[in-house]
């Protein structure tokens, strides 16, 4: 298969790809692991591609007691390595293969929108925010999206055309606070049937402070429930995570398809809402006791 016909801007700099992005709009290639299949078959027809991947400045991970920042050419493989954001890479080890990490961006994956990915979720359910830099005509102007506005549909969000996204950032886990990621998928590497990032944060006697999570899989974006006014102030050994996880269920709005049925996968993600809650509270728990 072969892509439909388009023309190739290579910028050198953020400036020129928003000069660029501005003048004749088109797609953005950045890791390409999810634009080329789409234009190889014939799901996307860009009139012009403009290819980031020699523009200075993008590749950066900079980490900061809040959190960290990932700039929009930062591999998956390299922000799992880097170890900077637990959460993060615990998430990342589920993207894909290693091969597809090593090219894929951790940005585009989040510009992609897919409702079953699973760094969406994580940003999600951190609360983090995505910068987008546009050229306005004279100047360079950027703008912050937090994550509860930046998914609008499936495949959808918030960067309008014009617009380059430069970086993500993704919140620190606080004090006394765990992370889990569960998903189930056909196959090791596939899109999940599920899943669902938790967060569960206590306090200094081991009491449920703040619980957070999201679900992939099972909504036209990432299904984010607080539980935390459901939840606080009980012991984390002698919470009803079974009853939280039924919870986060009915928040969902799993379809049918080829791959499972919607009763199915409302079902999965029951189960795994309690299994990551679990865990999440677990390590706060170990956390809290270091």
């Amino acid at each position: 298969m072969k892509p439909p016909p388009f023309e190739y801007h290579a910028p050198r700099d953020v400036g020129e790809a928003l000069r660029t992005l501005a003048e004749v709009g088109g797609k953005v290639l950045a890791g390409g692991q999810s634009l080329i299949p789409m234009l190889n078959m014939r799901l996307a027809a860009p009139g012009h591609l403009v290819d980031i991947n020699r523009v200075a400045g993008l590749e950066s991970i900079a980490a900061t007691r809040g959190g960290v920042e990932v700039g929009a050419l930062v591999r998956h493989a390299q922000a799992e390595r880097s170890g900077a954001h637990p959460l993060l890479a615990r998430a990342l080890r589920l993207v894909a293969h290693p091969v597809i990490r090593n090219r894929g961006t951790v940005v585009g994956s989040l510009v992609h929108a897919d409702p079953a990915a699973e760094l969406p979720a994580v940003l999600a359910v951190l609360d983090g925010h995505v910068r987008l830099a546009r050229w306005d005509g004279s100047a360079e102007v950027v703008r912050e999206v937090a994550a509860r506005d930046f998914f609008t549909g499936p495949m959808e969000s918030a960067a309008e055309p014009g617009e380059l996204a430069v970086s993500a950032f993704f919140p620190a886990l606080g004090p006394r606070t765990g992370g889990a990621f569960e998903e189930v998928a056909r196959r090791h590497g596939d899109y999940a049937l599920a899943g669902v990032c938790a967060v569960v944060t206590l306090d200094e006697d081991g009491q449920v402070e703040a619980t957070r999570v999201a679900c992939v899989g099972v909504g036209p974006t990432p299904v984010v429930v607080d539980l935390s006014g459901a939840c606080a102030g009980t012991p984390a050994h002698a919470a009803e995570w079974g009853a939280m996880a039924q919870i986060v269920r009915s928040w969902t709005e799993p379809d049918d398809d080829v791959h499972a049925s919607a009763a199915y996968r409302g079902h999965l993600v029951g189960v795994l809402a309690e299994r990551a809650l679990r865990n999440a509270a677990r390590e706060g728990a170990a956390a809290r006791g270091a």
